[in-house]
């Protein structure tokens, strides 16, 4: 059984996940899941997420899957990846 989970845990492209490239605030990063989190976008835009209740973030994104090609997320929100997807992140500080 091991060697089952070893390899659908494999890094060497051999899984069943796709590399894509997604646009990020204006910058090309390779996604190699099916979806991504709002807390995963964040971190690709900023290196990091501070969830301390003053810093708001916005993500927004286009040229999505099928019926919502387009939209916004908020905490907790995951979509599919598509390739080329692009999202805009933006930090607010409510101080």
């Amino acid at each position: 059984m091991k060697n089952n989970e070893e390899k659908d845990h494999d890094n060497n492209g051999h899984g069943n996940e796709k590399e894509v490239t997604i646009v990020v605030n204006g910058r090309e990063k390779q996604w190699s899941e099916k979806d991504i989190s709002f807390e995963q976008v964040v971190k690709l835009a900023f290196d990091n997420y501070v969830d301390n209740g003053t810093t708001m973030y916005t993500v927004t994104y286009k040229r999505g899957h099928g019926e919502k090609p387009e939209g916004s997320m908020v905490k907790g929100d995951v979509v599919k990846v598509k390739d080329k997807m692009i999202f805009n992140v933006t930090a607010t500080d409510k101080s």
